[in-house]
C-alpha cells in the first residue's frame, strides 16, 4: 500500500510539502523567538503538519473545509502564506480573515481561488454542526438541481472537510451532527486530529474510548485510523477518504495520530504540565525529520533540501517583519459587520384588503411561510415535529410537508443545537432555512450555536459569512401550560449581540413580519406567542385580522400605534403611554378601556431593532409611561428600556417611567390560579395606571 502511494509522490509533490512544513517550524520558532511581539494568544501546528498538507492538497475550489485553532499549515496546504497568516497572529488590520478580531488560525474565506471556509470559533468542538450544516446544504442544493451547487473540474461533487482535536470529540454537540450526517448520509469528513492531549487532560483521564471507537457507534459512519506523523500514510488515507465521500456521499471520520511538539497555545506552555518523558516520546513522531528522510530516499539531494529550508526561514522573516510593520486596526470600524444591509426598509402591501377574511395568527405564520416556499426553492423548513405527520404541535406547519416534500419540510430529532447551529452552514451556501424550536423553554441547549457561532459569524468575518436564518420560537403562558412550556426568554435573547428578535402581537404583523425576516440576511428569532396563535385567550380576540396580501412586507425596527389617546387629553396633560409587546397588548386594551381615552398604547413588533424614534416621541407627547412585559419583571428587557425611556425623554416626564411584569420566580406554575398570580393582566395594568394617574 505504501509502494502505490510513493508512486504518486511525485518530487515536486514531495518538495512542495518540504517547503511548507519548513514554513510551520520556522514560523514557531520566530513567534517563539518574538513573544513580546507575539502577545496574542496562539497555537501552531508543530506535530500535526503531516496530515493537515496531505489534506489541503487534495481539495478543490468547490470544497468547503473547517480548519481549527492548530491548523496553520492546513491553510499553508491550501494555498494561503505565511504573511497572510501572521497578519492574523498580529491582529493587524490588514488580517484577510477577521480584520483584527480573531485569534491566529480562526479564518474564514470566500473566494474562487480555494475551498470555501465558513467562520471558526475558538469553542473547541462547537464547528462540528455548522460544518455538518454545509453538508447538509449541498446535499439540498443537489436535491433541488440549484444552479448555485458548485462542483469541482471534473464535474464531480463536493465535499466537506471538519478538523478538529480529539478532545473535542466528547463534546455533545458533537454527537448531534454525527447522529444528523449519518442519518441524512451527508458528504463530509471528519478529521480528527489525536495528539493525546486536551491541554493538560490527558485521553486516559477523560474518555474511555476514542474517536474510532466512537464512530463505530454511529452505524454508517465510515472510519479509518492512520499514522498523522506519515505523510505518505496521511496523503494515501486521505486520497481514498475523499474519493470516497466524493463519489459515494457518505460521512466518513479519519483518526489520525499526531504528536503535540508545541505548547498547547502561547499561553499555556508545554513546560507547565509536560514531562521529559512525554515530550521525547512525542519528539520521535516529528513529521519533518521523516519527510526529510522520505525525501531522501526518493532520491532528492541533501543539498536541495538544505536550500529549500534556508529560502523557507528567510521567507518567514521577511514576512514576519512585513506583518509587524502592517498597520493596525482603524478603531473608527470596530462597530462595522455586526448586521449587514437587509433589504426591507419600508412598508410595503396591502394590509387589509377588503376582500379578505380574517385570519388567526398561526395560519398567519403557515401562509407566509407557504408563499415563501413556493417563491423560493432555497427555502426549506425544520425542526421537532413539523413534518407531515403533525404539522407542528401548534400545527403551524400544517400541509406544508404534503405540499413541498420531505426533502424541504422534515422532522428533526431532539436537538435545538443542530437545528439551530445547521443553520451556519446552509446559510453558507445558499439555501434559507426556517427552523422551529417546539417551545420558548427549550431554547437554551442551543445558546451555545446561537451565542458562539451564529450571532458572530458577520462581525468576525467582517460581512463575509452572515447567517441568514430564521429561528420560529412558540412562547408564553395560558391555560396553565406549567414551568417548561409557559417561559419568556426575550431579555435572555436580547442580551446576544448580532441577532434580531421579533415578536409579533397580531396576523398581519406575523405575516409582514416573517417575510422580512425571511429577506434579511441576517439571524432573525420570531417569538410567536403561543395563546395569540388562535385567539383563544379572552380578549385577544383582535389579534384575528384580515390576510393581507402576499406581497405585505414589514421592515424590522418599526412599532404600531395600537391606540391613539385622545388629542384634547394629551394637550391637558392628562394622558399616559404604555409600552408593550406580545399578549401585552391585549392586557394594555382591555385595562384602557376604564380610561375613556386617556391611554396610548404602543405594539413594539420588534425588540431589536428597536423603535427608539415612536417610543421617545410617544413618552415626550403624554409625559407618563409604563412599560409592559409579560417576563419576570427583575433585570428584564423592559427594565432595560425604562431606564432608556428615562435617559432620553427625562426632561418631558411627568412621573418616574413605571414597569410591570411577571412576579419574580422562576417559571410559571401550571395551576392555573397560581398562573395568573404570577402574570400580568388587565386588572393589575389598570391598577397602575391609576397610580400613574394619581403622581
Amino acid at each position: 500500500m505504501q509502494h502505490n502511494c510513493l508512486h504518486m509522490l511525485n518530487d515536486e509533490l514531495l518538495l512542495k510539502t518540504y517547503r511548507l512544513m519548513c514554513y510551520a517550524q520556522h514560523m514557531a520558532f520566530t513567534y517563539e523567538a518574538n513573544r513580546s511581539i507575539c502577545k496574542y494568544v496562539h497555537s501552531t501546528s508543530r506535530g500535526h503538519e503531516a496530515i493537515q498538507l496531505a489534506t489541503a492538497f487534495q481539495l478543490t475550489t468547490a470544497d468547503w473545509v473547517s480548519p481549527y485553532y492548530r491548523d496553520e499549515s492546513l491553510l499553508l496546504g491550501l494555498g494561503f502564506d505565511p504573511c497572510e497568516l501572521m497578519l492574523q497572529l498580529l491582529a493587524k488590520a490588514d488580517d484577510p480573515f477577521t480584520g483584527g478580531r480573531e485569534y491566529y488560525s480562526h479564518p474564514n474565506y470566500r473566494g474562487n481561488d480555494k475551498p470555501s471556509i465558513i467562520h471558526q470559533s475558538s469553542a473547541t468542538g462547537m464547528q462540528v454542526i455548522p460544518t455538518t450544516g454545509v453538508a447538509q446544504g449541498l446535499k439540498y442544493l443537489q436535491a433541488i438541481k440549484s444552479d448555485q451547487l458548485k462542483k469541482t473540474s471534473e464535474g464531480q461533487s463536493p465535499v466537506v472537510v471538519c478538523s478538529l482535536g480529539d478532545a473535542s470529540i466528547t463534546e455533545g454537540e458533537v454527537s448531534e451532527a454525527f447522529q444528523f450526517a449519518v442519518l441524512k448520509k451527508l458528504p463530509i469528513i471528519y478529521l480528527v486530529q489525536d495528539n493525546n492531549w486536551g491541554i493538560s487532560v490527558s485521553a486516559e483521564e477523560a474518555r474511555v474510548m476514542d474517536a474510532y471507537e466512537y464512530a463505530g457507534g454511529f452505524p454508517g459512519m465510515h472510519r479509518i485510523r492512520c499514522d498523522g506523523s506519515d505523510f505518505t500514510e496521511a496523503y494515501e488515507t486521505m486520497q481514498h477518504v475523499i474519493d470516497h465521500v466524493r463519489t459515494h456521499q457518505q460521512p466518513y471520520l479519519v483518526q489520525a495520530y499526531v504528536p503535540l511538539l508545541n505548547h498547547h497555545t502561547s499561553g499555556v506552555r508545554k513546560e507547565f504540565y509536560r514531562t521529559a518523558e512525554d515530550l521525547e516520546k512525542h519528539f520521535k513522531d516529528d513529521p519533518f525529520p521523516k519527510l526529510h528522510q522520505l525525501c531522501l530516499q526518493q532520491g532528492i539531494a541533501e543539498e536541495v533540501l538544505q536550500q529549500i529550508n534556508s529560502e523557507a526561514k528567510q521567507r518567514v522573516t521577511d514576512d514576519f517583519e512585513k506583518a509587524v510593520a502592517a498597520a493596525e486596526p482603524d478603531v473608527v470600524t470596530v462597530a462595522e459587520h455586526v448586521f449587514v444591509p437587509t433589504p426591507v426598509t419600508e412598508e410595503k402591501g396591502e394590509r387589509s384588503p377588503a376582500d379578505k377574511e380574517k385570519i388567526m395568527m398561526v395560519d398567519a405564520a403557515l401562509f407566509a411561510i407557504r408563499e415563501l416556499m413556493e417563491e423560493y426553492p432555497e427555502a426549506l423548513l425544520y425542526g421537532q415535529d413539523v413534518g407531515k405527520r403533525l404539522g407542528g404541535v401548534f400545527r403551524e406547519a400544517a400541509t406544508l410537508a404534503e405540499q413541498f416534500g420531505d426533502h424541504r419540510v422534515f422532522n428533526t430529532a431532539i436537538q435545538e443545537a443542530y437545528i439551530i447551529g445547521s443553520t451556519v452552514g446552509m446559510s453558507a451556501i445558499g439555501a434559507k432555512p426556517i427552523v422551529e424550536v417546539q417551545f420558548a423553554d427549550y431554547i437554551y441547549p442551543g445558546f451555545n450555536q446561537l451565542v458562539t457561532e451564529i450571532s458572530k459569524s458577520s462581525y468576525l468575518s467582517c460581512g463575509k459569512f452572515p447567517v441568514q436564518t430564521l429561528i420560529r420560537v412558540p412562547i408564553g403562558a395560558y391555560g396553565g401550560g406549567g414551568p417548561y412550556h409557559s417561559g419568556s426568554v426575550e431579555t435572555t435573547l436580547l442580551s446576544i449581540k448580532g441577532i434580531k428578535v421579533v415578536y409579533p402581537s397580531t396576523a398581519a404583523d406575523m405575516k409582514g413580519l416573517m417575510k422580512a425576516a425571511f429577506h434579511d440576511p441576517n439571524p432573525v428569532v420570531m417569538l410567536e406567542h403561543k395563546g395569540l396563535y388562535w385567539s383563544k385567550v379572552p380578549g385577544t380576540e383582535e389579534a384575528k385580522t384580515a390576510e393581507p396580501s402576499s406581497d405585505y412586507i414589514i421592515p424590522l425596527g418599526k412599532g404600531r400605534v395600537v391606540l391613539q389617546a385622545d388629542d384634547e387629553l394629551i394637550d391637558e396633560g392628562e394622558t399616559c403611554c404604555i409600552i408593550t409587546y406580545g399578549m401585552g397588548v391585549y392586557w394594555a386594551l382591555a385595562a384602557a378601556k376604564q380610561f375613556d381615552g386617556a391611554v396610548e398604547i404602543i405594539d413594539l413588533r420588534t425588540l431589536f431593532p428597536l423603535d427608539e424614534e415612536l417610543i421617545f416621541s410617544t413618552v415626550k407627547k403624554h409625559g407618563k409611561c409604563l412599560v409592559l412585559t409579560e417576563e419576570q419583571q427583575n433585570n428584564s428587557f423592559a427594565e432595560a428600556l425604562a431606564y432608556r425611556i428615562t435617559y432620553n425623554c427625562f426632561q418631558w416626564l411627568d412621573a418616574p417611567v413605571e414597569v410591570l411584569g411577571a412576579l419574580n420566580v422562576p417559571a410559571v406554575p401550571m395551576n392555573m390560579a397560581l398562573e395568573e398570580a404570577v402574570l400580568p393582566n388587565a386588572t393589575k395594568v389598570r391598577e397602575r395606571l391609576w397610580k400613574l394617574f394619581n403622581v
